[in-house]
C-alpha cells in the first residue's frame, strides 16, 4: 500500500475514492478528474432515486461509467464495490482521523444541507435533524458506526486485485501533499 510520498507506477485513469461518509470522498474525487480527463460520477447520484429508495438501473449504470476510459467515483455499496475494485487502475482511501477531521465534517456538512434545504439527488434532502435520535441510519450515526469498516475491507484488495494500485491517506496534509506530488507527477509523466 502506498503512502502519501510514494510514487504512482502510473498516471490513474480510472480512480475509486474509499473511505468512511463525511471523510471527503466527493470532494476529493471532483477535484482530480479534471486533472486525469475523465468524468467524476457521484455514485450517490446513480444509487439515490427518489424518497432515497434504490434505484433499480443502479448497477447498469455503474457498469455504464466504469466500461470508460477514464473516470473518477467513490468506492461505496457494497454490491458496486466488487465492480469499481475490478476495473479502476486506482485506489485513494481517505482514512483521515475520524474524531477530529470526519466527525466535524459529516456533522457540518449534514447541518448546512439540511438548513439550506439543499438538494442532493433526484429530490431527496437531509432529513429533519430530529431523526439523528430516531433514526439508526441517520448519516451522522452511520459515519459513526462504519468508521473502522474500510480497515478491513481495503487492505485485502492488494491481494484480490493486483492490477490496483491502492494509496492510503491520513491527514489533510498527506491528500494536499499526495495531489501535489505523487499524483501531479504521475499525470505529468503519463502524457
Amino acid at each position: 500500500m502506498l503512502t502519501a510520498d510514494d510514487a504512482l507506477p502510473a498516471a490513474p485513469r480510472r480512480v475509486a475514492v474509499a473511505g468512511v461518509a463525511g471523510v471527503g470522498k466527493t470532494s476529493f474525487a471532483a477535484r482530480i478528474a479534471p486533472t486525469i480527463g475523465g468524468p467524476h460520477v457521484d455514485i450517490d447520484g446513480l444509487f439515490h432515486g427518489p424518497d432515497w429508495t434504490r434505484r433499480p438501473e443502479f448497477l447498469d449504470d455503474v457498469a455504464a461509467f466504469i466500461a470508460g476510459e477514464r473516470w473518477v467515483t467513490e468506492w461505496q455499496y457494497g454490491s458496486a464495490r466488487p465492480m469499481v475494485a475490478a476495473r479502476a487502475d486506482t485506489l485513494v482511501w481517505l482514512d483521515l482521523p475520524f474524531a477530529t477531521v470526519t466527525l466535524p465534517r459529516v456533522v457540518a456538512r449534514t447541518l448546512r444541507r439540511r438548513i439550506a434545504g439543499e438538494e442532493l439527488w433526484n429530490g431527496n434532502t437531509e432529513p429533519p435533524l430530529r431523526t439523528f435520535f430516531t433514526d439508526p441510519d441517520h448519516i451522522v450515526r452511520w459515519a459513526v458506526r462504519k468508521r473502522r469498516q474500510y480497515r478491513d475491507e481495503v487492505p485485502p484488495l492488494e491481494q484480490t486485485h493486483p492490477h490496483l494500485t491502492v494509496v492510503r491517506l491520513r491527514t489533510p496534509r498527506q491528500v494536499e501533499q499526495w495531489l501535489a506530488g505523487p499524483f501531479a507527477e504521475a499525470v505529468r509523466s503519463g502524457d
